[in-house]
């Protein structure tokens, strides 16, 4: 995902001089082709990245479009403040770019998961959110932000991703793109999870479950008619995501099924728990660990099925 992002933002750097890239002292080679197309657009602004928010918001405020980009929890986490306040108060055009988000980095411990960087910023106004599930997805992202008018935070996965659309997709925010339908359960992913609920998907036909998977790539705002059809129509709805349960996608289907639907469908919410882990490893030991393989989520969806009402 972060090489497609990179093409990307080189090809539309190209045609358009207000694009500038601020790095927070990481992938300085990846943007080398970057670098020599758009020359003097590119900020190695350290390890300091409050500061590097707070430039990218004074940028924007210039006429400029900066995208800020380096790994999920210092580009969140660590200058929440200048995000709020810089970016989303003055309602200025900031793209902010993390790579790693989830468990992707989960070989160098806590400091490096994102589990929570989702919750955090859907609360801001003027903030759109948004995890793309493949290169594809990447591609069409970081098009639509640049159309945007205010904030978006664009969560990418590390390297390595499988493409799960075989062509680029139409990509709107806002609007989920249907992967496959199915009667019985309906299966919504955002961001890097999507291969994983595909999996898992073909996992519960073996056990004559017909799933729908959706990806919700857009987090906020949420599309609601894809929501409204998928309680409607099927017994359970399942929200399945690389971020806590808590403030995540799940947090906010939890929030729009409260106000706007009557009957219909359940909803489980599948996610990391409401703890750390204190352990290391590759990101897909970590899924295991956590219970987000293909294999725990259909026998946790298995399980919630048979308690559906018919």
């Amino acid at each position: 995902m972060r090489n497609a992002f990179a093409k990307e933002l080189t090809a539309l750097g190209e045609q358009d001089e207000r694009i500038v890239l601020l790095s927070g002292d990481i992938g300085n080679r990846m943007f080398d082709d970057f670098k020599s197309r758009c020359p003097g657009r590119f900020f190695n602004c350290g390890i300091a990245e409050g500061n590097m928010m707070s430039m990218a918001a004074g940028l924007a405020m210039s006429g400029m479009r900066p995208v800020v980009y380096t790994i999920v929890p210092f580009v969140t986490t660590r200058c929440l403040e200048q995000i709020r306040v810089d970016v989303c108060y003055h309602r200025v055009p900031v793209i902010i770019v993390g790579v790693g988000g989830g468990l992707a980095y989960a070989s160098l411990g806590a400091t490096h998961h994102s589990c929570e960087d989702i919750g955090f910023l859907r609360l801001l106004p003027n903030m759109t959110v948004v995890c793309p599930a493949d290169s594809a997805e990447t591609r069409g992202a970081f098009r639509a932000a640049l159309e945007c008018e205010h904030g978006v935070y664009i969560r990418l996965g590390k390297k390595g991703e499988p493409d799960v659309h075989r062509q680029d997709p139409t990509f709107k925010l806002g609007k989920a793109i249907l992967m496959r339908d199915g009667r019985d359960v309906t299966l919504i992913s955002t961001g890097n999870m999507l291969p994983t609920t595909i999996e898992a998907a073909d996992l519960l036909a073996a056990s004559s479950v017909s799933a729908r998977v959706i990806s919700m790539h857009t987090v906020k705002p949420l599309d609601e008619e894809t929501l409204a059809e998928a309680f409607a129509s099927t017994s359970l709805v399942v929200t399945i995501e690389e971020h806590s349960v808590i403030g995540g996608l799940g947090g906010a289907v939890a929030e729009w099924q409260s106000e706007h639907t009557s009957g219909g469908g359940r909803l489980l919410r599948i996610g990391t728990p409401d703890h750390f882990l204190h352990e290391a490893g590759n990101q897909r030991h970590a899924r295991r660990v956590l219970h987000l393989d293909a294999e725990s989520i259909a026998a946790r969806i298995l399980q919630s099925s048979r308690h559906a009402p018919p």
